[in-house]
């Protein structure tokens, strides 16, 4: 038996980590950690970004995959490596395989990200699409692997592959030392796993809480029920943190090192993630805005102390960000669009408009229908796209229009 098939089953230590660190050295990005005011004010809490989005391939994932690939035999390297992914984990090994001249092959969703995809395959792996969720493609992956003997390199339930995570946390420590607790996105539970273990083993007065999608909370329900139990897959923006089952080894894991298991809901992710982009100037995927979701929508217990939150990735498909930043914008009030009936005459549009700038709302786009199922002889329909400042600016709006005798319907 190959040495990192015997190894599967260990708990890795926290010098694991620091054995990691000093193998990643000049591998990885020690990635930078930011003060927030923004949300810090948001969270009522001091707030420090750990900018993981920016490490190379755009995720934590590259730290536990290089610290398992540096590490193979060279029967392994000749075979080469398998792995399952939603996308983040496929580009780490991906990057670390190609790094050291290892073949791999990858098995993704088929419907993971397309820039995922051409991403992995741009580091030279090969990929394969298969099933629904992660789940299906680790399946997939499994009886590949039987059938070439490769090495399978799990996207968390490994112990070289959380000790490679949980070199985050080391870095997290040594750059904000006064940190009181750590936040950190959770699907799997690799890397929150590796960063628990070891600062709990360093610092044991440090909280650490992990963050699940409620529509996907794998860890949360088997916790809550006393044993290791699947979720049913459903829609997340968060798909990277999108996994149904806990590992063994990170389920144990977590019961050990973890304080606890916070949920936040898709609007809770999708705000936030618009609100990195208009703060802060960063971009996240789903799965990176997670823990900062947690922190500024009331999930930590106001006693945190100085908070580091763990922005874990920033792969997003442009065409998903666009439909996000869309969708964030409208239910936080900032942009409306009004279908308004009026009636067919000079002047009609002009009136409805300057009720629209007298409110202080900006015109983006306007369409006029003059046919349709609902549009009576001698009425045009209006479609207006607005900007709107907040709720209640745009609740105002509403109402001071409908207060003119104007029959209007909103839509997102």
């Amino acid at each position: 038996m190959d040495s990192e098939h015997s190894k599967e089953h260990e708990v890795p230590s926290a010098q694991d980590v620091r054995d990691a660190g000093k193998r990643l050295s000049g591998i990885v990005h020690e990635t930078p950690i930011s003060y927030s005011h923004t949300f810090s004010e948001m969270a009522g809490l001091p707030i420090w970004l750990k900018l993981e989005n920016m490490q190379k391939t755009g995720s934590f994932k590259i730290r536990g995959a290089c610290n398992m690939v540096t590490q193979l035999t060279d029967a392994e390297r000749r075979r080469g490596v398998i792995a399952a992914s939603a996308g983040n984990h496929a580009q780490g090994v991906a990057f670390a395989a190609h790094t050291e001249g290892v073949p791999s092959t990858i098995v993704m969703p088929e419907a993971a990200s397309l820039a995922k995809v051409m991403a992995t395959q741009s580091y030279g792996a090969t990929v394969v699409l298969k099933g629904n969720s992660y789940d299906d493609a680790y399946r997939h992956a499994l009886a590949l692997q039987k059938e070439h003997d490769y090495t399978y390199v799990h996207a968390f339930d490994h112990p070289a592959v959380i000790a490679g995570q949980g070199t985050l946390g080391l870095e997290l420590l040594s750059q904000l030392p006064q940190v009181n607790t750590i936040v950190v996105p959770m699907g799997g539970g690799g890397l929150v796993t590796g960063i628990a273990l070891f600062v709990k083993t360093v610092r044991p007065d440090i909280r650490v809480y992990g963050v699940q999608a409620a529509e996907v909370a794998a860890f949360r329900r088997s916790l809550d029920l006393g044993r290791a139990k699947s979720v049913q897959a459903k829609p997340t923006i968060a798909d990277g943190i999108a996994v149904l089952r806990p590992g063994k080894l990170t389920y144990a894991l977590v019961k050990k090192y973890v304080d606890d298991v916070l949920t936040v809901e898709e609007e809770e992710i999708a705000r936030t993630m618009v609100l990195l982009m208009e703060r802060a100037k960063l971009v996240t995927e789903g799965a990176g805005a997670a823990a900062l979701a947690a922190a500024i929508h009331g999930k930590l217990p106001r006693d945190s102390g100085t908070v580091g939150v763990v922005l874990s990735g920033g792969n997003i498909d442009v065409g998903l960000l666009s439909r996000i930043i869309m969708h964030g914008l409208v239910q936080a009030g900032r942009h409306l669009r009004l279908t308004v009936t009026l009636v067919d005459k000079p002047g009609a549009l002009q009136n409805l408009l300057r009720i629209i700038a007298v409110s202080g709302a900006n015109v983006v786009s306007i369409e006029h229908h003059r046919l349709g199922p609902q549009i009576l002889l001698g009425e045009t329909e209006v479609e207006i796209d607005l900007e709107t400042r907040n709720q209640s600016h745009m609740d105002s709006l509403v109402e001071s229009i409908q207060s003119h005798g104007y029959r209007l319907a909103t839509r997102d």
